[in-house]
């Protein structure tokens, strides 16, 4: 397997979670994601459909998006949520959720805040904030239970969808609540894990 992505990007870090955690030997090649895509490189620029990380090549063919990423990576290897189709389907409903809750509204506001020159303007800052406060307290609720994952006591894909931008608090201007803090650091506790910012070096 091949995997393309970036070290900025947290969707690029749930697929290389998912590798490390499964064990699965792979190549990467970091893409520079400032660069314009029509310069980015060859045969990323051609097999990356929409041009963005993360891209995954899987025996010639390309897998892209990352929630799709880490389905195939699932669906492929039997592990982190892909031991039966019925734990696949609750990590599937958790990946639909994640895409349109807080894996909008917190990479939009650590891009906002980090990345783009006069930061956000304030209307859409506080309509970002507002919406991530909201994912925060659905994930603190949805923890209260004392389980150690999200699924259940057993780690998945749906964990590392939800996890990935929140090892950037800082970035965003975050505070995360206690449950969510102490379940980040049971996906740190597990073996091949490794900080956004250690991982490609």
């Amino acid at each position: 397997m091949h995997l393309f992505g970036n070290r900025e990007s947290g969707h690029s870090y749930k697929a290389s979670l998912f590798m490390w955690f499964a064990g699965i030997a792979h190549q990467y090649t970091e893409i520079d994601i400032d660069t314009p895509r029509e310069a980015r490189p060859e045969p990323f620029r051609s097999l990356s459909k929409y041009g963005e990380v993360p891209l995954l090549l899987h025996n010639d063919h390309p897998y892209v998006q990352s929630n799709a990423i880490l389905i195939h990576l699932a669906e492929h290897s039997g592990q982190l949520g892909g031991e039966s189709p019925q734990r696949l389907e609750r990590v599937r409903e958790w990946l639909f959720w994640e895409a349109n809750r807080i894996g909008f509204s917190l990479p939009n506001l650590r891009y906002g805040l980090k990345f783009t020159k006069g930061g956000l303007a304030p209307d859409v800052e506080f309509m970002l904030r507002l919406r991530l406060d909201s994912d925060l307290e659905r994930l603190e609720d949805e923890l209260a239970d004392c389980r150690a994952f999200i699924l259940d006591d057993q780690p998945s894909a749906a964990d590392l969808a939800l996890c990935a931008y929140l090892y950037w608090p800082e970035q965003a201007g975050i505070n995360i609540p206690p449950n969510v803090q102490a379940w980040l650091g049971r996906v740190a506790s597990l073996p091949g894990w490794r900080h956004p910012y250690d991982a490609r070096t």
